[in-house]
């Protein structure tokens, strides 16, 4: 191509790009979430990465992730729950709290229980709908699939860009792959929870949920 050919396309593929950018600036935008007040509260919704298993209620991520915020946390964990149980559970624990905010971190026992992607996809999606018509927001936290090393299973993903939800997506499958963090096999200690509570905070303030 000559010279000539590109002095002439360069307006254009300018325009493309700075269209490129804008889209990416208004999809960052739009997938942050509005700061709640001191008096709101925040529903830590899951299963027994959120009940605390291998740790004590007292240093479960919800009440670290409390004494960092100074918000009310409230630890709405389950253990051995699936997407499908805490589905039938999910909107009254929402309404019973009256929470401004949910950390969705759910999906890891159907994960373990090879339960289809399709179905646990699907529970997610009508929680965070469930979330959205009563004026919560979500921080959607993923579970790593059941793999040697693995990151987040993919329909996280898909669920943070169809409903324009922030993901937080590699915190958790890191503290799993560091033995120092865990207490088994598939849960964390001490330690490991504090890590999660301390990433959920500087991932609220990121997003303009909380000030540090």
């Amino acid at each position: 191509m000559t010279c000539r050919f590109w002095i002439t396309r360069f307006p254009l593929i300018l325009r493309t790009v700075l269209i490129a950018c804008s889209a990416i600036l208004v999809a960052c935008s739009d997938s942050r979430l509005e700061p709640i007040s001191r008096h709101d509260v925040i529903l830590a919704f899951g299963d027994s990465l959120t009940e605390g298993v291998g740790t004590d209620k007292a240093t479960a991520y919800p009440a670290v992730l409390e004494e960092l915020t100074g918000q009310g946390v409230i630890n709405a964990g389950i253990s051995g729950e699936t997407t499908t149980e805490g589905l039938e559970r999910f909107e009254q624990t929402l309404i019973d709290y009256q929470a401004s905010l949910v950390i969705l971190l759910e999906g890891g026992n159907d994960i373990l229980r090879n339960l289809p992607a399709s179905q646990t996809k699907d529970n997610l999606a009508r929680m965070i709908k469930i979330a959205h018509q009563h004026d919560a927001q979500v921080l959607l936290v993923a579970v790593p699939q059941k793999k040697l090393f693995s990151d987040a299973a993919p329909f996280y993903l898909e669920l943070a860009e169809e409903y324009q939800v922030p993901l937080e997506k590699s915190l958790l499958a890191d503290l799993l792959r560091s033995p120092k963090y865990k207490s088994d096999p598939i849960h964390l200690n001490t330690a490991g929870y504090r890590k999660l509570a301390e990433g959920l905070y500087q991932r609220l303030i990121d997003e303009g949920a909380i000030d540090r």
